[in-house]
């Protein structure tokens, strides 16, 4: 990796990672003190430990309104300000730990695709047999090789295409990442998943309330995204976001309907949802189990309870604060 460092930049960004983010650290020693921690008021030893390994920290301005977009933002500033040298920066959240392959495996192929800006490897759950939302998060991060539309928080990017794009936009509280990937595709450059190993995450949930904040906070993605780039060609989040209407809403209220007309018509209504349960555990067999198929299903409530938040938000003109899970 001795060819690396001096065209790489790391942007760490978290909030009380606690021995989650020493790992991380750890798994990016060879890369300092080319790495800024970007730190959202932190009360535990982050910003401490981040400092004994060798990275430059910045305690982000909590006085204005904190989201991941505006860390990420804040972090490439400071390392392009640092380091100007540098091409590419990889992002990573504090709770991640990177291959040692990674960077490197990321870095030749865009050197060898000059028309691709941003590339992203397998992120895994580094603990899937915790609880079933773990084994899910493992499951979605599983995405196709190729050629994409877009990347997760961890991802390596060409500096000068970000800078280009105009970087994160700072008031997403969620789905930055998906944003920012329309916009580098809308000026000529491409996102691909490589077949490589990239990171390991600990995203640590393990109660319903923990799996319900990140599925709202999906679904209020999900809104805004479709509000910003709903329309053609990209139709952004729209089909998720009707998923999640009429599963969520429709369907239960249709039923709620029918229940003062035919007690029986409603619950046949009902029955959509064991069989929607049953289709998805069929089609989905290789990837989980009817588990996953339920809360796959559940989740429409939550995501259309996230859907409406954000349209409260818009018509009320109100402040939302960050949807945290843990």
């Amino acid at each position: 990796m001795s060819s690396i460092p001096s065209s790489v930049g790391v942007v760490i960004i978290g909030r009380n990672e606690g021995p989650r983010l020493a790992r991380c650290l750890e798994s990016l020693a060879d890369f300092m003190p080319q790495v800024v921690y970007v730190d959202s008021a932190s009360t535990d030893n982050s910003l401490s430990e981040a400092k004994s390994h060798g990275a430059h920290v910045i305690s982000l301005d909590m006085s204005q309104d904190f989201t991941a977009a505006r860390a990420r933002n804040t972090g490439l500033d400071a390392i392009v300000s640092l380091f100007p040298e540098i091409e590419f920066v990889q992002f990573v959240d504090g709770d991640c730990i990177v291959n040692d392959h990674w960077v490197q495996t990321a870095v030749d192929f865009l050197r060898g695709n000059p028309t691709v800006a941003v590339v992203c490897g397998r992120r895994r759950e580094i603990s899937p047999q915790l609880s079933i939302y773990n084994r899910m998060c493992d499951q979605e991060w599983n995405t196709p090789v190729g050629q994409a539309k877009a990347c997760g928080g961890d991802a390596l990017m060409r500096v000068d295409v970000i800078k280009l794009v105009g970087g994160y936009k700072n008031d997403l509280i969620a789905g930055e990442e998906p944003e920012l990937c329309i916009r580098i595709r809308q000026a000529g450059y491409s996102i691909w998943r490589l077949e490589a190993e990239m990171t390991l995450h600990d995203a640590a949930i393990t109660k319903f309330s923990q799996w319900w904040k990140r599925t709202m906070r999906g679904g209020y993605a999900y809104a805004e995204g479709a509000y910003l780039h709903g329309a053609a060609p990209e139709y952004h989040w729209v089909a998720e976001s009707k998923r999640a209407w009429i599963w969520g809403g429709v369907i239960p209220i249709i039923a709620l309907i029918l229940f003062f007309i035919s007690w029986k018509l409603s619950l046949i209504v009902l029955l959509t949802y064991p069989l929607q349960v049953i289709r998805l555990t069929l089609k989905n067999h290789h990837r989980g189990n009817w588990q996953a198929a339920f809360f796959l299903v559940l989740g429409k409530f939550a995501e259309l309870a996230g859907q409406l938040k954000f349209f409260k938000k818009q018509y009320f003109n109100e402040k939302i604060n960050l949807i945290e899970y843990k």
